[in-house]
């Protein structure tokens, strides 16, 4: 990616364009990543974690704490993207439709089910092949070598990765590593689940209005109010990053 279509931010590199530019970049191939707030805080604490972003084809700024800190501290603005507004664009895009060969990695049977059939009812053909239920990967490194041959014997040119963040991107750059060619490996993980109704609905005004955050809370508050209140400690990550940067 030209670096002038990015933002160094916590030395990732965020696309800053629009996200018609992310969809047609995907297209070609590579890693797509979507960190969010609680994965960003940890960057530290998990190096795996951190090499997957930096490593990344295309970085979007899901995080609309992290976009509103840097907009606050700095003249040139990152333009933040939510991995909901990505995908809801990407599974519109009618030349994406007209693709059949694409790869679902879903968490659980049930999901993979819903995931599918949300797809079939708004443009797409796919079967029940087209969908691989992951297993319960380490916290560590993330390898899983019955998905990359599944991948290499089915060749989709979308793998559309719905796992949890800080899990997902170790994997997606273990295949985007390993694959003996580069489809688009997309790491959106809950945004599918914001669509068939297995996590909160988040109304458009509020993805604008970066409170995604907040629909999740209210509908399950024991376990994103704890998540996203450790999350107030990116201020001081991105503090101190940048009086590293201008030391």
């Amino acid at each position: 990616m030209n670096a002038q279509d990015t933002i160094k931010i916590l030395g990732i590199h965020f696309h800053n364009g629009s996200v018609e530019d992310v969809i047609f970049k995907i297209k070609t191939g590579g890693l797509l990543t979507v960190p969010a707030a609680p994965g960003l805080v940890n960057i530290k604490k998990d190096p795996i974690y951190y090499k997957a972003l930096q490593s990344s084809s295309y970085v979007i700024a899901d995080s609309g704490y992290m976009a509103l800190i840097w907009n606050l501290m700095y003249k040139k603005k990152v333009n933040r993207i939510s991995g909901l507004k990505f995908l809801i664009a990407f599974l519109n895009d009618l030349e994406v439709q007209q693709h059949e060969n694409i790869l679902l990695v879903d968490p659980r049977p049930a999901e993979a089910v819903a995931n599918l059939n949300y797809l079939n009812n708004n443009g797409f053909k796919l079967d029940s092949g087209s969908s691989y239920v992951a297993p319960l990967y380490s916290k560590g490194h993330v390898e899983d070598e019955e998905l990359l041959r599944l991948i290499e014997e089915r060749k989709p040119r979308f793998v559309i990765i719905n796992l949890a963040g800080g899990v997902q991107e170790k994997l997606g750059a273990y295949l985007n590593s390993n694959l003996s060619y580069k489809p688009g490996i997309i790491c959106t993980g809950a945004a599918i689940a914001f669509l068939t109704g297995y996590q909160a609905d988040i109304p458009n005004w509020a993805d604008r209005l970066y409170l995604g955050w907040l629909c999740r809370c209210i509908e399950k508050p024991d376990l994103y109010i704890p998540r996203y209140l450790s999350s107030f400690s990116l201020l001081g990550l991105m503090l101190r990053h940048r009086a590293n940067a201008a030391a």
